[in-house]
């Protein structure tokens, strides 16, 4: 029991009418007001975009129908949207069978390119920075193509059958045919310039023949799976890399078809070989 004596500390006003718990509370900070707030959360925002399309993955439009059916594209239509992530090759090369989005490695794949930039400084400096966003498509000649063979396999077109024969840079390995279930499978008739009916004709020659070519180390030879109408590695085996792309021009791995909704889905990595 207390003595009556002792004092007991009781919280009460002093002299100046304000109680000791009143004194010794922290003061509230006054709410922002949103419209204060709302530039700070876009500039956050920007910037998480703006790292996620640098470091993890974009959208990209496709321009033709170099893909098809795998990707639908081409003049005067709608054009699938894809999703290409780039974490998958932060930790190893593209594989047989990947599709890829690069940018064009030499002159000769970029020939036909034209800027989608405006001439107009001011708004060519607007469509710059948006592209770090993800907002506008960047001012390069990018392109998407099914990996075929990688580094150190020789490629060549074709067997008796029309298939694509892959050797691997291995002591007694001999040629293997592909088995691509997603090549476009429509034939034309014997008077297109496609025709896969006769291989033995050079490509260059209008034919599917070409090759062979050693796959350089760190590269690879990409292919449309529409290979009628599809300027890949065949169309540029006379420059610097016969055709080949350089991984180090490889944007990302396309995974995702994210436009039209009625094409929504993902975009299947099938190994051919």
């Amino acid at each position: 029991m207390a003595d009556e004596n002792e004092s007991t500390a009781v919280s009460g006003p002093g002299d100046d009418g304000v109680s000791e718990d009143a004194k010794a509370a922290p003061a509230k900070k006054k709410q922002r007001p949103f419209w204060q707030e709302l530039p700070m959360l876009i500039g956050i925002a920007a910037v998480i975009t703006a790292l996620v399309v640098t470091f993890i993955g974009r959208p990209y439009v496709i321009p033709s129908q170099s893909m098809e059916p795998t990707l639908h594209g081409c003049a005067g239509c709608t054009g699938d949207r894809i999703y290409v992530q780039k974490l998958s090759y932060y930790f190893s090369d593209p594989k047989p069978g990947d599709v890829v989005v690069f940018v064009g490695p030499t002159d000769s794949w970029n020939r036909h390119y034209r800027s989608i930039r405006s001439t107009n400084t001011a708004v060519r400096g607007v469509q710059n920075f948006l592209s770090f966003f993800g907002l506008v498509p960047p001012d390069e000649n990018d392109l998407v193509k099914r990996v075929i063979a990688t580094g150190g396999q020789t490629v060549k077109c074709c067997d008796e059958q029309g298939r694509i024969l892959v050797l691997d840079d291995e002591p007694g390995a001999t040629w293997q045919p592909l088995d691509e279930p997603y090549i476009q499978t429509s034939n034309p008739d014997r008077n297109n310039p496609f025709n896969p009916e006769r291989p033995d004709i050079p490509f260059n020659a209008g034919g599917r023949a070409f090759g062979p070519v050693k796959v350089p180390a760190g590269n690879l030879w990409v292919m449309g799976d529409n290979r009628r109408e599809s300027a890949d590695s065949r169309y540029h085996m006379d420059d610097e890399y016969q055709g080949t792309v350089p991984i180090s021009d490889v944007r990302g791995k396309a995974v995702f078809k994210i436009w039209p909704l009625g094409r929504i889905g993902f975009v299947r990595s099938e190994d051919p070989q």
